[in-house]
């Protein structure tokens, strides 16, 4: 353990944490190259090889010359997989067989409207008979 001291240690993490963060980047931007509609086939070509061939400083290039519209790039796909999150959430609901109401369900219900006011004692007791005698 002597022969490697705390710093060299700690510089060796730093060194490692930078190599996973450059993989990170380079990942990034390429990802962004394929996935923008702007951009055309000799473009994405050019910049993929410019990317590859000279790492460092293709990504560093691409970032100040396109890196606005990463982020924009990264909101609009976010967007679109909540709406399509959404729409899935809203046809699974509409085709999802609708539970029928429970006898206490049906019963507080009836007795809402008799204590509003809107059915008579009379009809809320024939109405529970129907509910309990269909249950």
């Amino acid at each position: 353990m002597n022969d490697y001291p705390l710093l060299n240690a700690f510089l060796t993490m730093l060194y490692f944490f930078l190599w996973i963060m450059w993989f990170f980047l380079l990942f990034k931007v390429i990802s962004d190259i394929f996935r923008d509609d702007s951009l055309g086939g000799w473009g994405k070509a050019g910049w993929t090889v410019f990317v590859c061939l000279l790492p460092f400083l293709g990504v560093f290039v691409y970032l100040l010359a396109r890196g606005r519209g990463m982020g924009e790039r990264d909101v609009k796909q976010v967007r679109e997989q909540e709406q399509a999150f959404r729409s899935y959430v809203q046809q699974a609901a509409e085709s999802a067989p609708s539970a029928a109401p429970t006898t206490g369900e049906e019963l507080s219900k009836l007795a809402a409207l008799r204590d509003h006011g809107d059915i008579t004692p009379a009809e809320y007791e024939q109405a529970k008979t129907k509910v309990l005698a269909s249950h």
